[in-house]
């Protein structure tokens, strides 16, 4: 099977990552993005209308290379794998696209898609049409526990302190990371120990798993999300979460221990505050078997058969 991706950010790590999944299966994926920059910040871009306007004859004409489908990835690209008309469209939202300025635009392309995939239930409902609920897969290989003392001498953190790993930028508003630092500031007034707010990113990835093996817990505290890579990539590394209840996160923390989720401050404190308290490992390992790389890359081939 030829697929053609079309992608606003092809460096998005879960896109690479669903892309060699594919490939692994025997699916030739060819990847094209709009003119113009990425800029990777929620709801902001650096391309133009026009950048987009301009995109639709590129996908027109790459669409008659021998392809069987075109994957829309992000729903900002929805349009112009709409504008083709010879070749069945499957588009996959992500979250923000769904929830954010252009969830409208996302809805509409839906319509019209021969497939729709989401990360998780709630975007299901948000959505409100039939859809596949896929979310993005975890590395098992790579997200595995390990000892955190070596994972903390690695990178230099304080073996006595507490620390609280928040993988994502600060300048990411939909990621309030002014509420994770309120939320580390009142857990570590109720503990014997330093608690330290680790904010990550910009780093390889495969160091991410380092950093959680550091840490004693992961902050979640997102306004909205589809299915948080973060958040199953940690339970991958029995990795304590104490996340808002946004997207999937509940769904996939249920029966987990120690896990909190909550929209209430004083419940991520209770949580933070209990296993920073007693650090000790979670069970979330056993909840994420099921969406291994592998499985979502068979989930996503069975969509592309059933379109095609």
């Amino acid at each position: 099977m030829n697929v053609l991706n079309l992608v606003s950010n092809a460096n998005a790590r879960f896109f690479e990552e669903q892309t060699r999944a594919l490939e692994r299966r025997g699916v030739a994926c060819e990847t094209s993005t709009p003119p113009g920059d990425h800029l990777a910040r929620e709801d902001v871009t650096e391309r133009s209308v026009g950048d987009y306007l301009r995109f639709v004859p590129q996908v027109a004409r790459e669409s008659l290379a021998g392809y069987d489908l075109v994957h829309a990835n992000y729903g900002l690209t929805a349009p112009m794998a709409l504008a083709q008309v010879r070749l069945p469209v499957v588009v996959s939202l992500w979250g923000s696209d769904l929830f954010g300025r252009y969830g409208w635009l996302s809805r509409l392309c839906a319509r019209y898609c021969d497939a729709v995939i989401v990360m998780s239930e709630d975007m299901a409902r948000a959505l409100d049409r039939p859809c596949h609920v896929i979310p993005h897969g975890v590395d098992l290989e790579k997200f595995a526990p390990r000892p955190k003392d070596a994972a903390r001498a690695e990178l230099g953190w304080d073996p006595d302190a507490r620390h609280v790993l928040f993988p994502y930028p600060p300048s990411h508003e939909v990621k309030n990371h002014p509420r994770a630092r309120r939320v580390v500031e009142r857990a570590g007034d109720r503990i014997a120990a330093d608690a330290t707010l680790q904010v990550v990113y910009g780093v390889a990835h495969a160091e991410v798993a380092t950093y959680m093996n550091a840490a004693d817990a992961l902050l979640l505290t997102s306004d909205h999300e589809g299915s948080p890579n973060a958040v199953k990539e940690a339970m991958a590394c029995n990795l304590p979460v104490v996340s808002t209840d946004v997207g999937d996160v509940r769904e996939r923390l249920a029966g987990v221990s120690p896990a909190t989720v909550s929209d209430r401050d004083d419940e991520l404190v209770d949580g933070l505050a209990d296993v920073l308290a007693d650090p000790r490992p979670s069970d979330g390992r056993e909840a994420v078997r099921d969406i291994s790389l592998q499985r979502m890359g068979e989930r996503i081939e069975g969509v592309y058969e059933s379109v095609v």
